[in-house]
């Protein structure tokens, strides 16, 4: 099991994984942070991202913050980290 820190910026444009600044992965959602949609949004962005299912993924912390935790199953940090490179600065 892999945890991963996010930054979640909902409201965007577009659902996007940006990369990881440090070792936080920011994500945009077009959700909004209203009833878990956002958070809904972003394991479904992240598991098709990853080629895992949705049930693999889970928040355990900042369910209603901007700046979450999830638990990823069957996928490594090093292969998260692969598929999305650093933000340029």
């Amino acid at each position: 099991m892999t945890r991963i820190n996010l930054r979640v910026h909902p409201r965007s444009s577009r659902n996007r994984v940006m990369g990881f600044r440090g070792d936080v992965l920011h994500v945009r959602v077009t959700a909004p942070p209203v009833g878990g949609e956002a958070n809904r949004a972003v394991i479904a962005l992240l598991a098709e991202s990853l080629a895992v299912p949705k049930s693999l993924i889970r928040i355990v912390r900042g369910h209603t913050s901007r700046d979450k935790s999830l638990d990823v199953e069957t996928v490594t940090l090093e292969h998260v980290k692969e598929r999305f490179p650093g933000i340029e600065e």
